[in-house]
């Protein structure tokens, strides 16, 4: 089975009696729909509905829950955490000794004793397993991102700068990251308000080319006007997060997207929901 050691992530480990109710109320993942052996994405949002830090949530025990997050930011995410804490009675830390290991394909499912394995519950029914324990051997880092690529999977750090997309930018909203719940944890306004009025103007897109795509930061351009970023490539295929209102009107009008000079395709991953037609109508209407 094909596997990766993932070098650039941190666990962190939210423990103690008020440990679910206090990342219920700040986190964008809703807890009380998350089961045992499975790990959601979520974010912690600013104020105004950006994403702050975004992360792989499980649990790891009673009252207890593992974060995997990006190791350069993980301090500044525990930092973060602290701050909300205040009375609440839950210790955070960060393990000292990270191995982030991913396995995919439908033969990658853990047995059941193996208590460190989760189900990367953004890929569905893929068989996308994550172990927090796992083998020092890197594994194929490459082939893991062709298949992260190929299905959609945005991270940011690679495909979008942390503080400056929507959790619907990046489809946290069809992959159970976001949950509309009671209480309010911090930028949920903001994000019920775009999920109601259905007014997200940009979204994550596949790139497609037949000749080598430009290196990750390069603008998707229609007419010389800018409708996208491209994020994460593997030589003819990439992520972007793109402005779908503006691709639309150039599949319209038969205008060519290119990124550089590169002529490309832009499309929906297979596993979402959204069209640009529904999307678009909801924010023009806002």
């Amino acid at each position: 089975m094909p596997f990766a050691l993932l070098k650039d992530r941190a666990l962190i480990s939210v423990s103690g009696p008020d440990a679910e109710h206090f990342l219920q109320n700040i986190l964008t993942t809703d807890l009380e729909a998350l089961g045992n052996g499975e790990a959601k994405p979520g974010a912690l949002l600013t104020p105004q509905g950006k994403i702050l830090f975004d992360f792989l949530i499980s649990r790891a025990g009673e009252n207890a829950f593992r974060i995997e997050c990006r190791a350069d930011v993980s301090d500044d995410f525990i930092r973060r955490l602290m701050l909300y804490r205040l009375r609440a009675k839950v210790e955070i830390a960060k393990s000292e000794q990270t191995l982030v290991t991913v396995a995919w394909g439908k033969e990658s499912i853990a047995s059941e004793s193996d208590s460190t394995a989760v189900a990367d519950r953004r890929f569905g029914d893929e068989g996308v397993t994550r172990f927090h324990a796992g083998t020092a051997e890197a594994g194929d880092i490459a082939a893991w991102q062709a298949f992260r690529i190929a299905h959609g999977i945005a991270e940011s750090g690679s495909d979008y700068a942390l503080g400056d997309a929507f959790p619907h930018d990046v489809l946290l909203d069809e992959m159970g990251g976001v949950g509309f719940k009671k209480g309010c944890y911090v930028g949920q306004e903001v994000v019920s308000r775009m999920q109601h009025r259905g007014t997200a103007r940009r979204r994550v897109l596949i790139v497609q080319a037949g000749l080598p795509l430009p290196a990750a930061g390069a603008e998707l351009t229609v007419g010389g006007r800018p409708v996208g970023t491209l994020g994460s490539t593997v030589t003819l295929t990439g992520l972007a997060i793109a402005r779908i209102d503006r691709v639309k009107a150039a599949l319209d009008a038969g205008q060519p997207v290119l990124a550089d000079n590169v002529p490309v395709t832009l499309t929906i991953p297979a596993w979402a929901k959204f069209s640009f037609p529904q999307e678009i109508a909801g924010a023009e209407e806002a």
